[in-house]
């Protein structure tokens, strides 16, 4: 069974291990530079502004994925590699659905699997930019829950 919990500072250096683990094995468009670039950002800047969601298997102090949120707005969802497809990312997103009231976020085009799985989570497209946060050339779409 997984458990979720309440994310803290403790956590961090884990959280970077599993958005590593998925990174690689989900974004093929981002070069190596980018992935160490990215690192020090999530956690000095990124981690602490947002809200951290941790899934762990009933008695197992492992962190096999988290979500951030800020406001409604899920801002990241990773799921270590090892563990994808079995039911974790759903089970973290329906919480910041249920708990937080998250109705909101954005999706790398270029990773056709996550934009799949919130397709079929009740996410509709909404919009597009050709760059990304950082104004690098990954394109993101926008993507808001139907009905909200």
């Amino acid at each position: 069974m997984i458990t979720i919990e309440q994310g803290t500072q403790i956590h961090y250096p884990v959280l970077l291990d599993v958005w590593e683990s998925s990174v690689r094995a989900t974004h093929n468009f981002l070069q190596e530079q980018d992935i160490q670039a990215l690192r020090p950002l999530l956690l000095h800047t990124y981690f602490p502004g947002l809200t951290i969601t941790i899934a762990r298997h009933s008695g197992d102090d492992a962190i096999l994925g988290f979500i951030g949120v800020s406001e409604k707005r899920i801002e990241m969802l990773f799921v270590d590699a090892e563990h994808r497809g079995k039911g974790i990312g759903k089970s973290l997103l329906r919480y910041a659905i249920d708990a937080q009231g998250a109705d909101e976020l954005d999706v790398n085009e270029q990773n056709p699997q996550a934009v799949t799985f919130y397709k079929q989570n009740g996410f509709v497209t909404v919009g597009r930019s050709d760059v990304d946060g950082q104004g690098r050339p990954y394109p993101l779409l926008q993507m808001k829950l139907l009905g909200t």
